[in-house]
């Protein structure tokens, strides 16, 4: 599996915001979003270390953190992601939570780990990404109540267009779903109105916590 980058922060997003979390990132992604913040961990030059399962469970048991996030890039493109998540969700005090951009298909691995302590963190992403129609609007069949569906919003239209992803899919009843800024495109206040204006209950803004503390720009946290 190529890791680009493995170290424990604080999760910035998602259910377990502002929690401990041991961080695994992946190399490569099917998607060229025009936000991307690890655009780097996309290049074909990027350096990696090619790790296997039982290599990145090992660092896992060894950091003492129960909170394991894999991201990327996109995970689900590792061929061996699957036996990943078996091996991981065997110790008895791991949660693994996966951030996969929407246009994989997430129905293996969440039929196969119905159990609460693998969650799914799939992003839709909105026109401003310029990745909307790659979108697998299959997986919202998939979705399950400890996975969450964030939106990450860089205009009205953006919400807009969230909002009614959220209302023909049923997404409230289905999962927990957020919306979060493009950093430095638009405030989290229009977010908050466009909010209140629709009344859009059981949505959470979400503000990315590791923009906030550390540079935006940073690495490993």
């Amino acid at each position: 599996m190529k890791v680009v980058e493995k170290f424990i922060s604080i999760n910035g997003e998602g259910r377990r915001a502002g929690e401990l979390a041991v961080f695994i990132r992946f190399k490569g992604c099917n998607l060229n979003c025009s936000y991307c913040d690890t655009k780097w961990a996309n290049e074909p030059a990027c350096d990696y270390e090619e790790l296997s399962p039982d290599d990145i469970c090992e660092y896992v048991s060894e950091t003492g953190i129960k909170n394991v996030t894999l991201t990327g890039g996109e995970p689900l493109l590792q061929k061996d992601i699957r036996s990943l998540v078996e091996k991981l969700l065997n110790k008895s005090d791991i949660r693994v939570e996966i951030e996969t951009n929407g246009a994989v298909d997430i129905a293996p691995l969440a039929n196969a780990f119905s159990k609460e302590k693998l969650s799914l963190t799939m992003d839709y992403k909105l026109p401003s990404s310029g990745c909307e129609e790659k979108m697998l609007l299959s997986n919202m069949e998939a979705l399950r109540k400890q996975d969450t569906v964030k939106f990450v919003s860089g205009s009205v239209k953006d919400l807009e267009c969230a909002e009614k992803i959220i209302g023909k899919f049923h997404l409230t009843e289905r999962c927990q779903v957020f919306i979060s800024p493009v950093f430095g495109s638009i405030e989290p206040v229009e977010i908050v109105n466009f909010m209140t204006s629709k009344r859009m209950n059981d949505v959470r803004l979400q503000i990315q916590m590791h923009k906030v503390i550390w540079d935006p720009e940073e690495r490993g946290v």
